[in-house]
C-alpha cells in the first residue's frame, strides 16, 4: 500500500507547512496520461484559499480548485498537452511549481514502442468507431442491477425500475440499491471496464464519491498467454469481467483492461502500464483508492507476481490461483516437453510410460503432453516460440477462440516473408528484449545447453544408463525459427541479462510488500501443476530470507478452485490489508505485512470439505512434483534459464557407464553439464520500476513516492 494508495488515502494528514506545496494525487507527476491530473495545493495553516491562483503554462486553472469536504484544496486539472506542463501555484505563502509530464491516452508511458500491426475492436465491444490508430473512442456507460429473484445481474432501466431490485449493505454499513454502473472505454490501445455501486441521479465527484464505494478496488487479471495483435473484450471469461458480486456487494470497485488478460496481451510490462493508467483515471473520476486486490488464475496469477515484483504499489494484495511464477519458466517447460515428446515418440527405448514420466518430472504424462499437443489449437510450445504460427498473432486458442486459418499476409515466413511479423513471445516483447544484430529478430532466452534430462531418474534407478545417454544425445534443441536441430538450443546472451534484470523471470524482493494468498486448486494432471506455488515460495525465500507474506491454500476441485474457499480468501485478504492500513508505524511495509497477518493466514488444505492446517497431512493428500528441468537436477525455484556448466566427471554419478556410453556423453556435452550449485548465467536481482521508453533493457524510473511528488 505504498505509492498510489497512500498518496491518496494519507493526503489529508499531511504535515503542517509554512509554504505552498503542490502534488499530483492521481499518479506520479512524470507518469500522467490522458490529459488530466488530480492535483492538491497544500496550504499552510491560516492561508486563505481565495488568495491562491493556479496556472498551467500561463493558462489559468484556478476555477478547477476549491476546498473540498475533507478540507483539502483540490482540483482536476484538464487540457494537459502531451509532454511537459509547468503548473504554478501562487498565494500568500509564496510561489511553487511542479512539472507534470503527460502521455497520450493511447499510450505508451513506460512500456516502450507498441507492437504493430494492431487492430481496433471497439465496435465489436459496444463502443464507437476508433478515432485514431490507438483505438481511442468516447466512453460509454451501462447500468445493471442484481435481481432479488434470480441473484443474477440484469440491465437496469431508471425509467422503469424493476420490482426485483435487490439491496446490499457495504462493508462500511451503507445500505444501497444493488445497482451497478459499468463504464467502458479505451486506454493504452486496450478496452477497459469499471464497475461501481451507483445510484442514478445522484452526484459523484472524486472528492465526494457516493456512499456505495468503500475506497477499495478488485482487479480480476485474466489468464492464458498469446502474442495477440488486436484488442479484446475486458469482460472475457478468462478474467470473469467486472460484474463480480463478492466485491461489488461489499462496496468495492472492480476494474480491468483487456490488456490485463495475458490471453489477449502476453506482455506483462504493458499489463502493468495499462493498470497504472486505469488507476489514474479511476482516481480522477471516482476518488481515492485505499488499496487494490488482484485476483486471477494461470496467466492472471503471473501478472500479479510480476506487477508486485516489478511495479510495486500498483497492487497491494494478491490472490493468485492455478498459479505460475512467470511465463519464461513456463515457456521452458513447454519447449522441453516438445523436445522430449519428439524423441520419446521415435525411440523404442521409451515404450514404458513410467520411464517417460520419470524424465518429465510430473506425476503423470498428461502435463507434458498438454504443453505440446499438435492436435489442439492450444499447443503452447508452438504458440510461444514458432514465429510463423499466425494463430498466436490472431489471439488464437483461449485468448479468442480463433480457429486455425491461413496466416495473414503480414505474418513471418522464412521463405516468402522473412521481414514479416514474428508470432513469438520474445518478438511480441521486442521493446523489452531488443533485437539480435545478426537477423533483427528479438533476443530469445530459451536454452538447454548442459541440461542432463532424466538425471534424477537415473540416480533413482527409474531409467537405465543407456536411456539416460540416449535421451540426452538425441533430444537436440530449437533454432530461432522453432525448427528442431541436433545441437542444443542456445539463448541470446542479451536476452538472459534483460530477463533477469527487468524481472521477466520473477524476482520477488518487492513482492514482500504485499500479502499473498495462493489458491492452489490441486491438479497434477494438467499444465497447472501444484509445484508452481512452491517454486514461488522458494523464490520469495531466496529474495527475502523468508516467505512470511505468502500462504498457500490447497483444495481439490475444478481449475478455478472451490468457490467457498475463494470467498474465504477474499475476506481474509481484505482483513489483512485493513490491518496493515491501520498500522501507522514508520516500520518498513514488509514488516507491517508480516506483523499484521491474521491468525487464519496460515498454510492449509481442504479435505472432505474441512480445513486442515497440519501440513504433513496436507502433503500426503496433495503431493507436488516438478518439471523436466527439476527432474534434470535444477532447483525447485525453477528460475534458471541457462545454467553454468562444469566438466563431465564420472565421480558425479552413482551408476557405471560403459566406455561407449561415456564417450557418447562427452560428445553430447562438449561444454560441460549444468552445475545447479551456481546461479544461472546472467542471473541477478531485478530492478523495479523500469521504463522501456528509451529502448530495450530498461532504465530505472525509481519507485513512486509515498507522499506524492512535492515541488
Amino acid at each position: 500500500m505504498v505509492a498510489f494508495s497512500l498518496v491518496l488515502a494519507g493526503a489529508a494528514h499531511s504535515a503542517p507547512s509554512t509554504s505552498l506545496r503542490v502534488r499530483v494525487l492521481s499518479n506520479r507527476a512524470d507518469l500522467v496520461s490522458g490529459g488530466d491530473a488530480l492535483v492538491e495545493v497544500v496550504l499552510p495553516s491560516k492561508a486563505k484559499p481565495a488568495k491562491v491562483r493556479v496556472d498551467v503554462d500561463g493558462r489559468d486553472v484556478t476555477p478547477a480548485f476549491a476546498v473540498r469536504p475533507d478540507g483539502r484544496f483540490l482540483g482536476l486539472v484538464t487540457g494537459l498537452k502531451v509532454g511537459e506542463n509547468r503548473l504554478t501555484a501562487r498565494g500568500q505563502a509564496g510561489t511553487t511549481r511542479l512539472t507534470i509530464t503527460n502521455h497520450p491516452l493511447g499510450g505508451p508511458v513506460f512500456a516502450g514502442r507498441q507492437v504493430q500491426p494492431w487492430t481496433c475492436a471497439t465496435e465489436a465491444n459496444g463502443l464507437g468507431r476508433p478515432e485514431d490508430a490507438t483505438c481511442n473512442t468516447p466512453k460509454k456507460y451501462q447500468l445493471f442491477y442484481k435481481s432479488s429473484a434470480t441473484g443474477q445481474f440484469r440491465p437496469y432501466d431508471p425509467s422503469n425500475p424493476p420490482r426485483d431490485l435487490a439491496r446490499t449493505t457495504t462493508d462500511q454499513g451503507h445500505n444501497v440499491p444493488y445497482i451497478v454502473r459499468r463504464e467502458r472505454g479505451t486506454m493504452d490501445r486496450g478496452i477497459y471496464d469499471i464497475a461501481v455501486l451507483y445510484e442514478p441521479g445522484k452526484p459523484w465527484k472524486p472528492w465526494a464519491p457516493q456512499p456505495g464505494f468503500d475506497g477499495k478496488v478488485l482487479v480480476p487479471f485474466g489468464g492464458d498467454c498469446t502474442p495477440r495483435h488486436t484488442q479484446g473484450a475486458p469482460d472475457n471469461f478468462l478474467s470473469g469481467g467486472v460484474l463480480q458480486d463478492h466485491a461489488l456487494s461489499r462496496g468495492f470497485a472492480v476494474f480491468v483492461s483487456n490488456l490485463n488478460t495475458l490471453g489477449q496481451n502476453c506482455n506483462d510490462v504493458v499489463s502493468a502500464e495499462a493498470l497504472m493508467m486505469l488507476k489514474e483515471h479511476f482516481v480522477e473520476a471516482y476518488g481515492p483508492i485505499r488499496y487494490t486486490i488482484g485476483q486471477g488464475c494461470s496467466g492472471g496469477a503471473m501478472q500479479q507476481h510480476w506487477i508486485a515484483s516489478n511495479y510495486p504499489g500498483l497492487v497491494d494484495g494478491l490472490l493468485p490461483s492455478c498459479s505460475f511464477p512467470d511465463i519464461w519458466e513456463t515457456m521452458q517447460e513447454a519447449e522441453d516437453c516438445h523436445l522430449l515428446a519428439r524423441h520419446f515418440d521415435n525411440s523404442p527405448l521409451w515404450a514404458k510410460t513410467a520411464q517417460r514420466v520419470a524424465v518429465e518430472g510430473y506425476a503423470a504424462e498428461a502435463p507434458c503432453r498438454s504443453w505440446d499437443n499438435p492436435k489442439e489449437i492450444a499447443n503452447y510450445a508452438k504458440i510461444w516460440l514458432d514465429p510463423d504460427n499466425g494463430v498466436a498473432c490472431l489471439g488464437g486458442q483461449f485468448g479468442g477462440h480463433t480457429p486455425p486459418e491461413p496466416n495473414p499476409p503480414w505474418v513471418y515466413d522464412a521463405k516468402t516473408n522473412p521481414k514479416g511479423v514474428r508470432c513469438t513471445l520474445q518478438d511480441y516483447m521486442v521493446a523489452v528484449f531488443g533485437r539480435r544484430p545478426s537477423d533483427g529478430f528479438a533476443n530469445r532466452p530459451y536454452d538447454n545447453v548442459g541440461v542432463q534430462y532424466g538425471l534424477k531418474a537415473l540416480e533413482s534407478g527409474e531409467i537405465t544408463a543407456e536411456q539416460f545417454v540416449d535421451v540426452n544425445e538425441n533430444i537436440g534443441g530449437l533454432d530461432i525459427d522453432w525448427n528442431w536441430q541436433p545441437e542444443r538450443g542456445k539463448a541470446d546472451s542479451k536476452a538472459l541479462e534483460i530477463a533477469y534484470r527487468s524481472g521477466r523471470v520473477t524476482y520477488p524482493r518487492q513482492a514482500a510488500k504485499v500479502p499473498i494468498i495462493d489458491l492452489r486448486d490441486s491438479t497434477n494432471l494438467d499444465i497447472h501443476t501444484d509445484f508452481h506455488s512452491y517454486a514461488m515460495r522458494k523464490r520469495l525465500i531466496a529474495a527475502n530470507a523468508n516467505a512470511g507474506n505468502q500462504i498457500i491454500w490447497t483444495s481439490p476441485g475444478p481449475l478455478l478452485g472451490n468457490p467457498a474457499v475463494n470467498e474465504q480468501a477474499f475476506l481474509l485478504m481484505d482483513k489483512w490489508l485493513s490491518a496493515i492500513e491501520a498500522d501507522t508505524s514508520t516500520d518498513p511495509l514488509e514488516a507491517k505485512v508480516v506483523r499484521n497477518k491474521p491468525a487464519a493466514a496460515v498454510d492449509a488444505c481442504w479435505i472432505a470439505g474441512k480445513k486442515v492446517t497440519d501440513m504433513s497431512v496436507c502433503r500426503e493428500e496433495f503431493p507436488y512434483f516438478g518439471d523436466p528441468r527439476i527432474a534434470a537436477g535444477g532447483p525447485l525455484a525453477d528460475n534458471i534459464l541457462k545454467c553454468r556448466v562444469k566438466p563431465l566427471d564420472r565421480r558425479d554419478y552413482t551408476v557405471d557407464f560403459t566406455h561407449d556410453q561415456w564417450d557418447r556423453l562427452r560428445k553430447t556435452f562438449p561444454e560441460g553439464v549444468c552445475d545447479y550449485r551456481e546461479p544461472g548465467v546472467a542471473q541477478q536481482p531485478s530492478l523495479p520500476w523500469l521504463t522501456f521508453a528509451g529502448g530495450p533493457g530498461g532504465q530505472p524510473l525509481g519507485p513512486p513516492p509515498q507522499s506524492g511528488p512535492d515541488s
